[in-house]
C-alpha cells in the first residue's frame, strides 16, 4: 500500500456532497506546495490556514480511512503526510445531514498516527485526524467479527513503512540539531505545518463543522500542541499532555540537547520552544500532566500554562504515568472538548490559592455535584521525578476548599478537587 499520492479529492463542506472531482498530482502538488525559505520559528500562516492540501482518501468506505496529503517542501520536494480519519459518519452512527465537531490528535515520540485515539473520538461524536509526523504509515485497523476495532495502539514500529515522500523523520537531529539556515530541514517547523493543513483540511470535509475544532497531543504531540494553539486561533480547545515549554530549562530530559547546541541554543529557544510563543495563546486549554513527568517537569509545566491568555483549566495527577494510553485515558480531555464543543457541561474551575499558618483556601466554581477534594505536597529535594509526596483529605465548604496541615518544609503543592463523574481537576502548582 506504500506509494506517493496520485491525485486528490477536495469536498464541499456540505454533508452531502459527494467528491468532486480527482486531478494529477502534477497539478495539484505545483500551487499547493511553493516552497517556504522563513527564519526559523516563523509559518506561513495565512497560507497553511487557508489552502486545503492536495490529499487522497484511500477507501471512501472504510470505518476509519487511510488519506494521504501534501506536506511542505524538503530541499524543493514535494512530501506528503498520511493519516487516519473517522468521524460518527464513517462509522455508520450518524445520518448524513448532521455536522460534527472536529479534532486533531498529535502523537508523541515514537508514536505515529493512532487509529484506536481516532476511533475513539469518533465513537464520541467526533470528526477526529491523527497524521505521522515521522514520514512513517502505521499497520491498517483491523475489526473483529461484530465489527469493532482490534486495538493496536501497541503494534511494534517495525509494523510502520516509510513513505517514499515521507520528509523528515523525527530523530534527535531533525528536532534539534538542523536549527540554523532553511526551516526546511526543522522538525519542530514541519510538525507545525503538518498539523495546521490537518486541521485545514478537516475543517473542509464532508459533514465537519469548521467553527467547532479541538487540538490535543500527547508528550512531543502535546508539545505540538502548545505550538499550533499560540499560532493557530481556528482551534477553539486545546490539550497539551504533559508537553509544555522551557525545556532548556530545570530538569528537562531534552536540557542537554539544547546545551549541546552551544550558541545555537538561544536560536532554538526562541524559535521552537513553547514558552517563546504560548503568550500568543488565546485558546482555552486543559492542561493535563502529572506531579513526577521527567520529560515536562512542574516547574516548567507551572511557567507554562502561566503563560496563555486564554481560560485554563489545570488536571495535574500524583504519578500520572507517561505513555500515549495514559495520554488519552483520562475522561477529563473529553468533558473539556464537550463543554467547548457540544455545550457539555463544564470542569469545575479551581481559583487562585491562598495559604495562611498552614492552611490552603482554594475557591471553586462548580456546576456538578462534589465527591472529595486533597491536599498533596512534597518536602523532598533531589529530582521531581523521584520526590515522595503525601496526600490528605482536605474539606469542601462555602465554594470553597480548605485544606489543613500543609507542612512549614513543603516545597511543592497543590489540591485537587473531584466530581460526581470521577472527573479531577487541580489548582495551580505552588513552590516555595
Amino acid at each position: 500500500m506504500e506509494e506517493a499520492f496520485s491525485g486528490a479529492q477536495n469536498f464541499d463542506r456540505h454533508p452531502d456532497s459527494a467528491m468532486r472531482r480527482a486531478y494529477p498530482l502534477a497539478i495539484l502538488l505545483a500551487p499547493l506546495l511553493p516552497a517556504f525559505a522563513g527564519e526559523p520559528g516563523t509559518w506561513p500562516l495565512d497560507r497553511l490556514r487557508s489552502e486545503i492540501p492536495a490529499f487522497r482518501v484511500e477507501d471512501e468506505a472504510a470505518p476509519i480511512q487511510s488519506i494521504l496529503y501534501a506536506g511542505e517542501t524538503v530541499e524543493g520536494e514535494p512530501t506528503e503526510v498520511f493519516a487516519f480519519y473517522a468521524s460518527p459518519r464513517t462509522l455508520g452512527t450518524a445520518d448524513g445531514g448532521e455536522a460534527f465537531p472536529g479534532i486533531v490528535l498529535i502523537h508523541g515520540g515514537g508514536g505515529t498516527a493512532f487509529s484506536d485515539w481516532v476511533w475513539m473520538w469518533a465513537r464520541r461524536g467526533y470528526a477526529a485526524i491523527a497524521m505521522d509526523l515521522s514520514g512513517h504509515r502505521p499497520p491498517a485497523p483491523r475489526y473483529d467479527e461484530s465489527g469493532e476495532k482490534v486495538p493496536d495502539h501497541d503494534h511494534p514500529r517495525e509494523e510502520r513503512s516509510r513513505l517514499r515522500r515521507g520528509g523528515l523523520d523525527q530523530g534527535h537531529r531533525q528536532k534539534f540539531d538542523s536549527i540554523g539556515g532553511p526551516v526546511d530541514d526543522d522538525w519542530p517547523y514541519h510538525a507545525v505545518a503538518s498539523v495546521m493543513k490537518a486541521h485545514t483540511l478537516l475543517r473542509s470535509l464532508p459533514g465537519v463543522d469548521p467553527d467547532r475544532t479541538a487540538v490535543t497531543g500527547i508528550s512531543w504531540g502535546g508539545y505540538t500542541t502548545c505550538l499550533a494553539a499560540s499560532l493557530d486561533d481556528r482551534f477553539k480547545a486545546a490539550v497539551p499532555v504533559y508537553g509544555c515549554g522551557f525545556l532548556h530549562e530545570g530538569e528537562s530530559v531534552q536540557k542537554p540537547s539544547i546545551d549541546a547546541l552551544g550558541e545555537r541554543a538561544a536560536d532554538w529557544v526562541a524559535a521552537y520552544d513553547p514558552g517563546s510563543h504560548l503568550a500568543k495563546c488565546t485558546v482555552p486549554t486543559l492542561w493535563v500532566n502529572g506531579t513526577h513527568d521527567k520529560h515536562y517537569v512542574l516547574d516548567s509545566y507551572a511557567k507554562s500554562y502561566a503563560l496563555v491568555q486564554g481560560p485554563r483549566i489545570l488536571r495535574i495527577e500524583p504519578r500520572m504515568a507517561h505513555s500515549h494510553p495514559a495520554g488519552w485515558e483520562p475522561k477529563e480531555i473529553g468533558i473539556f472538548v464537550d463543554s467547548i464543543l457540544k455545550d457539555g457541561v463544564p470542569l469545575p474551575e479551581i481559583g487562585e490559592p491562598d495559604i495562611a499558618s498552614g492552611t490552603v483556601t482554594v475557591p471553586f466554581r462548580t456546576q456538578t455535584a462534589l465527591e472529595k477534594a486533597e491536599l498533596h505536597f512534597t518536602s523532598d529535594g533531589g529530582k521531581r521525578s523521584e520526590r515522595e509526596w503525601s496526600s490528605r483529605p482536605a474539606r469542601i465548604e462555602d465554594g470553597r476548599i480548605v485544606a489543613e496541615g500543609l507542612p512549614d518544609e513543603a516545597n511543592t503543592w497543590l489540591v485537587t478537587l473531584t466530581d460526581e463523574r470521577g472527573a479531577m481537576v487541580s489548582s495551580a502548582v505552588g513552590f516555595r
